[in-house]
């Protein structure tokens, strides 16, 4: 897990700060939602890896600061046909300079290829550091909650053209008892020790269903992304006369 937090300062004496979810793919990438920066000013982005609780800086931290977009554009893209109107294509990868130390705090996780589909009736897992509930603030400490993998019609009845099934995942809580929440965006949909989903959005008024971002459906754009960050720590070629 990987704890985002988004700044963008409009100019003023206060600028804003988001907190968001996200999750190590390579111990030079993060992968989060694009809505956790999208439509921001002036954004600069910091990652946490190692973190539970958010309360006191912990001996497992590693923190990052992900440049600012326009210095150095190549160190967090957003997906180029993500849409903030629909939150189509949500998705986000951030790279991490110096990349990651692997530990046992900190660790990637394998994420689903395009041939690797979750069934409706799947139980995977959330976690975040998001609201506790809509009245309550952020968690300080890292939680998590089952939620099962639900059939594409759920979704399509709650949201109508904004859900869109060969990228999209449908998951939640039939009870409305387990939920994500603000905060929680970006973070992963675990099912079977794999990242299926990214944590994108929900209904503002009950708990089910949620949307995910199908990481499957993207699996060529993460690569071609991925490759490109680690080709540029490549050292320029020394010319020999």
């Amino acid at each position: 897990m990987a704890y985002v937090s988004v700044t963008s300062d409009l100019g003023g004496c206060n600028p804003e700060t988001f907190m968001c979810g996200g999750f190590l793919i390579h111990p030079g990438a993060v992968l989060s939602a694009a809505h956790c920066v999208a439509g921001k000013r002036k954004v600069t982005i910091g990652v946490i890896l190692g973190a539970h609780n958010m309360k006191e800086e912990e001996p497992s931290w590693q923190v990052f600061h992900v440049d600012h977009w326009v210095i150095h554009p190549d160190h967090w893209v957003i997906h180029p046909n993500y849409s903030e109107a629909n939150l189509k294509n949500d998705i986000m990868l951030l790279k991490l300079k110096p990349k990651a130390k692997l530990t046992k705090e900190v660790k990637t996780i394998s994420f689903a290829s395009q041939n690797d589909y979750v069934k409706p009736g799947r139980t995977c897992q959330v976690a975040g550091w998001g609201r506790t509930s809509p009245n309550e603030g952020l968690s300080s400490v890292l939680r998590e909650v089952d939620l099962k993998v639900q059939r594409e019609k759920d979704c399509v009845k709650t949201f109508k053209r904004q859900y869109i099934q060969q990228s999209m995942i449908c998951a939640g809580d039939k009870n409305g008892k387990k939920s994500t929440l603000p905060g929680d965006s970006g973070g992963p949909l675990v099912c079977k020790g794999k990242a299926h989903g990214i944590i994108s959005y929900g209904h503002r008024s009950h708990f089910f269903p949620l949307v995910f971002t199908r990481v499957s459906y993207f699996e060529l754009w993460i690569r071609k992304e991925l490759s490109r960050f680690l080709l540029q720590d490549l050292p320029e070629a020394s010319s020999s006369d």
